[in-house]
């Protein structure tokens, strides 16, 4: 367990603008973390990435002192200058060996996040891990760890009143935007067509707005979103050319640097001069800082709606009691779980060398004694042998996971 490490930089102690500028795009993220496993010799990684954290999980026997988080962060080589990143590495935390499976925990559990009780967090880091795991950056350690992740937020999920009446960034900007009086049935335009996006959309459309437009950098997901939406789209390639105008416009894009700036707001006014509603949920955010303050706009975006998230954890103070006695019995339960993978897997040879010692032993050793035996007797000694070979593989793994469970025993007294 000492070998499980956490970098992690969230919204605690990083103004969430920061953040973005730590996110990688899908695209990139594979190469950084190729050249990150093979530059500091780590065995087991994977990213997290969402509008309120940026974290790396890995599995390897480093300690996490300042030199080593600067070599990891300059390994990453997130384009921000040096006194920048500087800056970063005073606002990071750092998680090991058990502190770091409880964050964990927590955070996928939701307790973390800056809205406590939401249940997206859970499937943001599943997200994240099975894309690393498939690209082959992961291992059998993290593979047991996201299992165990899966099953606590469940059972906190299930079992305390912390995800009632569920409230998610995109629930608390909905709120927002129903609190701002549009025009009736305002034209939405939608940039990025991804999980938030869509669940924001999906809010509108229960609530009968129905005059939607779709730009996305892949066509195919925007068409899907359309035709649940009985709407339009474009590839994100169009966006400059859109003469509709606009009431309200929701964006969410993976970008690095602003999707709007000056010149393309303006284009995409057609002419209108009427105060516009403008949602934008990514980070970093996708609206150019520029056309906020030459535009009138109702702007909502995710550092603004951090007010009403501590209000939410203040109301869900009380349930976070009992999710913490959940996350700390499954600590418990993960402990001797990893102690006895450990042993299964150091024990993986014994099967092979025990056939190595019978087959020297029969075909080497005694050869010619048992050439000089009669078929029946053969038989017989053969049968003797395969007992024994079962025996002597299963007996010092059924006592190696004896010894387990008695010195975990011995550990809780």
């Amino acid at each position: 367990m000492e070998n499980l490490k956490v970098i992690a930089f969230t919204h605690k102690h990083v103004e969430l603008k920061d953040l973005g500028n730590l996110v990688i795009c899908n695209d990139e993220l594979n190469h950084r973390l190729i050249n990150l496993k093979n530059s500091l010799d780590i065995p087991e990684i994977f990213y997290i990435g969402t509008c309120n954290r940026v974290e790396f999980v890995f599995y390897g026997a480093h300690e996490l002192t300042d030199e080593f988080v600067a070599a990891f962060m300059h390994g990453m080589n997130f384009c921000v200058p040096s006194e920048r990143l500087q800056c970063y590495l005073g606002q990071v935390n750092k998680y090991s060996g058990l502190e770091a499976l409880n964050h964990l925990l927590r955070m996928s559990c939701s307790i973390e996040s800056l809205v406590v009780g939401e249940k997206e967090i859970l499937a943001q880091v599943r997200r994240a891990y099975e894309r690393c795991r498939d690209a082959g950056f992961t291992g059998d350690f993290m593979r047991l760890m996201m299992d165990r992740l899966v099953k606590t937020a469940k059972e906190v999920y299930t079992h305390t009143n912390i995800s009632r009446n569920p409230i998610s960034v995109v629930s608390l900007a909905y709120r927002k935007l129903r609190e701002v009086k549009l025009v009736d049935d305002p034209r939405i335009l939608v940039i990025g067509a991804g999980e938030t996006n869509q669940n924001l959309a999906k809010y509108l459309k229960k609530h009968k707005y129905k005059n939607f437009v779709i730009f996305n950098r892949t066509v195919e997901k925007a068409h899907a979103l359309a035709e649940e939406l009985q709407a339009v789209a474009y590839p994100l390639t169009e966006l400059e050319n859109y003469k509709g105008g606009f009431d309200v416009m929701i964006t969410c894009t993976g970008s690095s640097e602003p999707i709007v700036n000056a010149e393309l707001y303006t284009s995409l006014l057609a002419g209108e001069t009427d105060k516009k509603v403008v949602v934008d949920l990514a980070i970093p955010n996708d609206i150019d800082a520029e056309v906020i303050a030459q535009n009138p706009i109702h702007y909502i975006e995710v550092s603004s709606l951090q007010a009403i998230a501590q209000k939410n954890i203040k109301e869900r103070y009380d349930e976070l009691h009992h999710a913490e006695k959940i996350i700390h019995q499954n600590i418990e339960e993960f402990l001797p779980m990893i102690k006895q993978r450990r042993v299964e897997v150091a024990m993986r040879q014994v099967p092979d060398k025990i056939k190595e010692i019978r087959a020297m032993a029969m075909n080497e050793v005694f050869a010619r004694e048992l050439n000089g035996l009669d078929p029946q007797a053969r038989e017989v000694l053969e049968k003797v042998i395969n007992y024994m070979e079962k025996k002597y593989i299963k007996v010092p793994m059924v006592m190696a996971k004896e010894i387990l469970v008695q010195s975990s025993a011995v550990e809780q007294n």
